[in-house]
């Protein structure tokens, strides 16, 4: 991961609601312009946080989702501004840790996990990676590892599909899939 002065890596912990998921809206590549329909489908969703994998872009973007709920962003590559390099989120049922998550930019190579991403996430006892970095929506496994990169929410690049990704974390499983921008529907490629 890039190193940069006041880039710390941050660590977070949510608790996984009474009876109910946790559910998490993950968001990427907003790149200053996020879709006009973003804001709307992803409080649609109901999530208790909001994770932002990165190119913001105008910090001016994260506002509207700060209202929705609690956010926790990474910078990107186009970003200078001073948001972590990367994240670690613990979620747990009572004393229990149901799941981490490494949050961070880039961490794939194509369909596969980055050696620098794998350390980190293995130094820290991940067992997810969320990513942005390519806009190709993606839920794979490499390492041991589950990925899952939630698309891009900016503006169209290469033809693919303007989307955000969603996470529903309960003791019994976890639930990834993605919403299209630009139906409102669940996306499948």
């Amino acid at each position: 991961m890039r190193a940069r002065p006041g880039a710390a890596h941050e660590q977070h912990h949510l608790e996984v609601p009474p009876g109910r998921p946790l559910c998490l809206a993950i968001v990427s590549d907003s790149h200053s312009k996020p879709h006009r329909a973003t804001n709307e489908l992803v409080a649609r969703v109901e999530p208790d946080a909001i994770l932002h994998a990165g190119d913001v872009g105008a910090m001016s973007v994260l506002d509207p989702l700060r209202e929705i709920a609690p956010l926790y962003a990474v910078r990107g590559n186009i970003d200078d501004h001073v948001l972590a390099d990367s994240m670690l989120i613990t979620i747990a049922d009572g004393e229990r840790t149901l799941l981490k998550i490494l949050l961070t930019h880039i961490a794939l190579a194509g369909t596969k996990l980055r050696a620098d991403a794998t350390r980190l996430a293995k130094a820290h006892g991940a067992e997810l990676v969320v990513c942005g970095h390519s806009h190709m929506p993606f839920i794979g496994k490499d390492r041991g590892l589950v990925l899952f990169n939630p698309g891009s929410v900016g503006p169209r690049r290469f033809g693919l599909p303007i989307v955000f990704g969603v996470a529903r974390v309960s003791p019994a499983a976890v639930d990834l899939t993605h919403i299209s921008c630009e139906t409102g529907e669940r996306w499948r490629p």
